[in-house]
């Protein structure tokens, strides 16, 4: 298999067309590597320090020539590439060493097994279903979000606990409630900034919301529509789909695959 089947095969499951109208989806850099054999970096967002990290393993003899992230690199027009800005210094050093740079970002939001499934899996909800269908008629499956039910009701502080053990955060957010131990079985789920989706959780009768980004009034609304927000941060709720996008790789038959040790929260915390 070459890069360009294998990007093939990807977007017959993550079509870029299903992407937003302000996104960019796809090549970022394509610096003539289609018919390589794939050797891939996966990352949540392509920064100087993942091509960094690529350029090394290069180096040490590693077969990398693709860096596929679900960030793009390039959002809006861009007007120029020039040395000393990040986006330009990507391009440049993509280029000189014949690495490309591939984007999924809201095509794989919305795909079967993308990154609110990985999600939802996690939590090992049953019967889930998209907080918002994008394709309701032809393909019902995608969609935004995921929600689903426990398999068990249980309290909310244990829900809360296997979110904190499951994806790590730096700190845990949830909106004002008074009572920890409320049986919760109902959950939605979606990785990144999903708190504008509130009004479609709501319609689907969650209790807990477990999104990112969520800005003070948002949790404010959520207490008033009886919903739990909370907000476990962007790279935690988005990076457990890039694992599993290098076992899907794997599974292609891609014989040099990894998770980039070097993609970024950009948040610290004291």
């Amino acid at each position: 298999m070459n890069i360009a089947e294998l990007i093939a095969t990807f977007e017959r499951w993550a079509n870029p067309q299903w992407q937003e109208k302000w996104d960019n989806c796809g090549w970022q850099v394509e610096p003539g590597v289609l018919s390589h054999a794939p050797g891939v970096l996966v990352c949540l967002t392509p920064t100087l320090a993942v091509m960094e990290e690529a350029i090394t393993l290069r180096s040490q003899g590693t077969p990398i020539n693709l860096i596929f992230a679900h960030h793009p690199l390039i959002f809006g027009r861009l007007s120029s590439v020039e040395c000393g800005d990040s986006v330009g210094d990507m391009v440049r050093l993509a280029i000189a060493h014949n690495i490309g740079i591939y984007t999924a970002h809201t095509n794989f939001d919305q795909a079967a097994n993308g990154t609110a499934d990985v999600l939802a899996q996690l939590l090992n909800l049953q019967a889930v279903s998209p907080v918002e269908a994008t394709a309701p008629d032809t393909d019902p499956a995608r969609g935004y979000g995921r929600v689903g039910d426990l398999p068990t009701a249980q309290p909310l502080k244990s829900l809360l606990h296997t979110i904190q053990t499951m994806l790590s955060p730096p700190r845990l957010l949830h909106s004002p409630t008074t009572n920890l131990q409320h049986s919760v079985r109902r959950v939605a789920v979606l990785g990144g900034s999903g708190a504008g989706y509130l009004s479609a959780v709501a319609k689907t009768g969650a209790q807990v919301y477990l999104t990112a980004d969520c800005k003070f009034h948002q949790f404010q609304e959520s207490r008033d529509r009886g919903i739990v927000l909370v907000d476990a941060g962007h790279y935690p709720t988005e990076r457990p789909a890039c694992d599993r996008l290098v076992e899907w790789l794997v599974a292609q038959g891609v014989e040099w695959a990894q998770l980039s040790q070097h993609d970024e929260d950009f948040r610290q915390f004291l």
